[in-house]
Parts: C-alpha cells; sequence; structure tokens
C-alpha cells in the first residue's frame, strides 16, 4: 500500500518547477567555480565542493519535507520557530563574528546561519496562525499577534547586524496577512504606520548602513569605498552584452575588481551577466519566473488555507531576494547583501530555500483534485 502511494505522488509532483529549480543549482555551482578558479585547484576544493555537498543535503531535506504532509508542519510551526530563535539567540553568545558582523555558529566544520532557519520558521507559525477563517481574522490580536512573531526575530537580526536579512520578514508577514483576509483598512494602517516610523530608521542604522543609502542616492560619493562593490559590478553586467565574454572568462571577476569575498554570493549575478550576457539573464529570469509560477500555482490549488499560506510565504521570500539581489547588481535597488535563491554559495540559505520549495511540493503533491 506505501508503494502504491508513493507512486501516485511521484505521479502528481511538479517535475517542471523541480527542473527548473535543479537547473538554477547547477548554474549556481557553474558560477560559484567561475568566481573563485582564479585561486587555482583550492577553488574547486573549496566553495565549489562545500556548495555540492550543501546541494546534496538540501536536496535530501526537499525530498523528505515533500513526502511528509505538509500539515505536520503546522501542527509543529510552533516548536519549530521556537527553535530557529533559539539558535538566533545563540549567536551572540556562541556565534562566530565575520568582516564586523555576528551571523554564524560553527559547529564542528560547519558554519551554520540561523537567520535562514527563522526566515522558514516564520513562514510555518505565522501561516498557521493566519489559517483561522477570514471572519475571525477581523480581530486585531491576530494581526498583533503575527506583528510581535516578526519583530522578535527582526530585531535579534538588525542587532547582528543584518538589514537585508530583518527586511526580508516584513513583506513575508504583510504578504500573509494580505492572502489570509485580514481587513484591508488593517493592512492600510499598518502601511500609514510604516511610512510614518520610516525617517526614525536612519537614526538606528549602524555608518556602514547609512554609507550604503547615500552611495545608492549619490554614486561618486565614495567610489574607491562604500561605492566599489556597486559600481564593479554595473561595469560587469554591462560589459556583458548579448552573449557575454565566455563562461571563466569575466575580466572583472578574474582580475579581482569585483571581490572574490563578495562574487560568489553577493554578487553572483554579476558574474553570470558577464560571461554569459542578456540572453544567459534571461535564461536565467525564466528559469525563476517557472519556480515563482510553480510556487503560485501550487499556492492555487492547495487543498486548504493553510497549504495556500505556506506557499504564498515561500514564494514571497523567494520573489524578494531575487528581486533586491538583481535590482542591487545593476544600481536598481541599495546593496544589501541578500544572496540570489539556489545560485548564490551559502550553506544554510540554500537548505533553507530547498526546504521551502520541498514544503511547496508537498502542498502541490496533495492538490485538489480538478472539478
Amino acid at each position: 500500500m506505501k508503494g502504491r502511494a508513493l507512486a501516485l505522488l511521484l505521479r502528481r509532483a511538479d517535475w517542471i518547477t523541480f527542473g527548473a529549480m535543479l537547473a538554477l543549482v547547477g548554474l549556481g555551482l557553474l558560477f560559484i567555480f567561475s568566481s573563485t578558479h582564479q585561486a587555482g585547484g583550492s577553488a574547486l576544493q573549496g566553495l565549489v565542493r562545500r556548495q555540492l555537498v550543501f546541494a546534496g543535503v538540501g536536496m535530501a531535506v526537499y525530498a523528505g519535507v515533500a513526502m511528509a504532509d505538509y500539515h505536520r508542519f503546522g501542527t509543529w510551526s510552533g516548536a519549530l520557530y521556537a527553535a530557529a530563535l533559539a539558535a538566533l539567540a545563540l549567536v551572540f553568545a556562541v556565534g562566530t563574528r565575520r568582516f564586523g558582523a555576528l551571523r554564524w555558529i560553527e559547529v564542528g566544520p560547519v558554519t551554520v546561519q540561523p537567520s535562514e532557519a527563522v526566515k522558514l520558521g516564520l513562514v510555518l507559525v505565522v501561516s498557521r496562525i493566519l489559517a483561522r477563517p477570514a471572519r475571525l481574522l477581523r480581530e486585531v490580536r491576530w494581526t498583533a499577534f503575527a506583528l510581535a512573531l516578526t519583530a522578535l526575530p527582526f530585531w535579534l537580526i538588525f542587532r547582528q547586524p543584518d538589514l537585508g536579512t530583518a527586511a526580508v520578514l516584513l513583506p513575508v508577514t504583510l504578504g500573509l496577512l494580505y492572502a489570509a483576509g485580514v481587513p484591508l483598512r488593517v493592512l492600510v494602517a499598518l502601511g500609514v504606520i510604516g511610512l510614518l516610523l520610516l525617517p526614525l530608521g536612519w537614526f538606528v542604522l549602524g555608518d556602514y548602513q547609512r554609507q550604503r543609502l547615500l552611495v545608492y542616492f549619490q554614486p561618486d560619493i565614495d567610489p574607491l569605498g562604500a561605492g566599489w562593490n556597486k559600481r564593479q559590478s554595473e561595469i560587469a553586467v554591462g560589459a556583458g552584452g548579448l552573449w557575454g565574454k565566455g563562461v571563466l572568462r569575466g575580466t572583472q571577476n578574474l582580475l579581482g575588481f569585483l571581490p572574490s569575498t563578495v562574487a560568489p554570493t553577493d554578487f553572483i549575478f554579476s558574474v553570470l551577466a558577464e560571461e554569459v550576457g542578456f540572453v544567459g539573464c534571461a535564461l536565467v529570469l525564466v528559469l525563476y519566473a517557472i519556480v515563482l509560477l510553480g510556487v503560485f500555482r501550487a499556492a492555487l490549488q492547495a487543498p486548504d488555507k493553510l497549504g495556500r499560506l505556506f506557499c504564498v510565504g515561500v514564494g514571497i521570500l523567494l520573489f524578494f531576494h531575487a528581486f533586491v539581489n538583481m535590482g542591487m547588481t545593476v544600481g536598481l535597488m541599495p546593496v544589501t547583501g541578500l544572496p540570489l535563491p539556489l545560485l548564490s554559495y551559502g550553506g544554510s540559505f540554500l537548505v533553507s530555500t530547498l526546504a521551502g520549495l520541498g514544503l511547496v511540493q508537498s502542498v502541490y503533491l496533495r492538490r485538489r483534485p480538478r472539478e
């Protein structure tokens, strides 16, 4: 009986979205190698090898989450959120500081970034809270509860400091509130309050965060300092032209103008754009569109509200990351340090992204039958 159930689930799987997801992971491995190969053989033994291991772990997590009934994650959402939050708080006690930020915990040979798990944990717990009937969501307490659950990890991540990751939590929660059916007047009120408080944010930002914003509005204010990565990224994207310079031939990357510390992570799209040009970038955009359409199709066909909200939350996470990262590399958005889903180097981010897509697949496997 279990074999038949497994075969049925496999037949119902969204293989197109799965294929696009695998293609993006493969491209990520290729351009991580391209962004580090100037270091010689150590590159393949270093970042690329680790990312390959992370991809294997992530695919195992993807398969496990997809095969499990997504309602289980709703039942355990509070515990999963609390565990991720505890790990996030633990960073301040035993975390490892890099480049002035305290975001990682070293567990033997593995470095973990708890903020990535918190994003998915927030999707789970807020979706569980808002899965109740829309008429009950007219009570402001449920909105307040969702915002409180968002505020705590936001504050902890902001203190690391990591404004980009903290900022991701806000559109996720607001999008879930909208999708859940919270009254429009409540959402408008939240928007007005946010706009009124926005100017105060300047005073709580760190010096380097303010400098990034200033460079965004005035690119020539610090071209050799805070504006360096932004300028070199734009040069790389423009230099790619229509077809690109060829894989492993990007000069901004090879000559070190785009620093190796950020090329395989935050600016992987710049490396890709220079080497495969507009055509390659368009292909990547198509792959992301396929993945996002698959996520929101799963939301539309979800058998219940909980499944729909799970898919919406994961979709917002993916879209926000991709939009901000690509916008950052071409100068349309400030430099925030948000990685590109499935492409950028980073084990915690890759595994959490694949876990989120596995959750979407779990919902799709249990979709409503066609009427």
